[in-house]
């Protein structure tokens, strides 16, 4: 049987990245201040605070948190893809390779706003109650997918209009129109 070429077109893409600007103004304040502690006490020899940590362990402090923090959530990104079989997501570098939702899977498509907060606890790859799971990275708009297992899963978008209208014309291309 002949390979439908169409499965693999790509008819929609996002890529979002954390760029909150309080977001990193603390990580980039975390990454100077253990700098700063570094430069301190090894550097200029005047102990931070009346019980100072070993030169090491402020090595390791300036390396987990000035540097892999502020690089963990620079190469943090969220994408989305809508292609013929269904929706691809990856949240790098947490997912290595795509994870895919087949349009057979999907009962329900639903353009929104939540509170990522109240209903998630934050952003990120996040759970809520009654078996929802959320990608999100920022913002308040997304797509709910309510799968025919009975669970939810919640994509943030900055276009979610646009994201629900391409897994619905998937979706409906896949079952032939019936969806």
């Amino acid at each position: 049987m002949p390979q439908d070429t169409d499965n693999n077109e790509i008819r929609f893409r996002e890529v979002q990245r954390f760029r909150q600007p309080l977001l990193w103004l603390f990580l980039i304040a975390l990454a100077a201040f253990s700098l700063f502690s570094i430069v301190y006490q090894v550097v200029l020899g005047i102990p931070v605070g009346n019980n100072p940590a070993p030169d090491s362990v402020l090595f390791l402090i300036w390396v987990i948190f000035g540097v892999g923090f502020p690089l963990f959530f620079a190469l943090l990104s969220l994408t989305v893809e809508v292609r013929g079989s269904g929706l691809y997501y990856r949240f790098l570098p947490l997912h290595l390779s795509f994870r895919r939702i087949e349009c057979d899977e999907v009962a329900t498509i639903e353009a929104k706003e939540y509170r990522p907060l109240l209903e998630f606890g934050g952003w990120g790859i996040r759970y809520g109650g009654r078996g929802r799971k959320a990608y999100n990275v920022s913002g308040t708009r997304g797509v709910e997918i309510l799968l025919k297992s009975g669970k939810r899963v919640l994509f943030g978008s900055q276009r979610p209009e646009e994201l629900a209208r391409a897994i619905g014309e998937a979706r409906s291309r896949s079952s032939g129109g019936r969806a």
